[in-house]
């Protein structure tokens, strides 16, 4: 796929099991990030999880436009021995983890971890060496 230079700011790997891009912190990010998580499950034959990933992704880059400013980076894994397993990771250089929180109805927004927690298998997050990554894992049908 081509995007727009300003759209993704690189593309550092999309061979064998994992595929990985770099994106600016600006409001595209999020639509171009979706775009790219399916294109690449559809390329691994996992297009039964290309929405539920993308909405996932989404929700995470969005969390990290909202309180980081800098490059957000997502990254795709599908762990050698481990074939029913889709790992998602969407990091940003914000070294405070998300907190997950319970939104009113009238709330519009606070939802996003609430939606990574119950659709996926686990979730969690981990210091990086400048920020945080906030992974998830769904599961592969066999």
């Amino acid at each position: 796929m081509n995007w727009p230079a300003r759209d993704v700011i690189g593309v550092i790997d999309t061979e064998g099991g994992c595929a990985e891009w770099t994106f600016p912190a600006d409001p595209g990010a999020v639509r171009t990030a979706r775009a790219v998580v399916r294109g690449q499950l559809r390329e691994w034959g996992l297009d039964s999880l290309a929405d539920l990933a993308a909405l996932l992704v989404s929700e995470l880059v969005t969390n990290s436009l909202r309180h980081a400013t800098g490059p957000i980076g997502v990254r795709l894994v599908r762990p050698a021995g481990l074939g029913d397993v889709l790992l998602v990771e969407v990091s940003d250089p914000l070294p405070d983890p998300p907190r997950e929180r319970v939104a009113r109805l009238e709330d519009e927004s606070g939802r996003g971890l609430q939606l990574v927690a119950l659709s996926s298998r686990r979730w969690g997050t981990r210091p990086g060496e400048a920020g945080k990554t906030v992974w998830f894992e769904l599961a592969v049908p066999g």
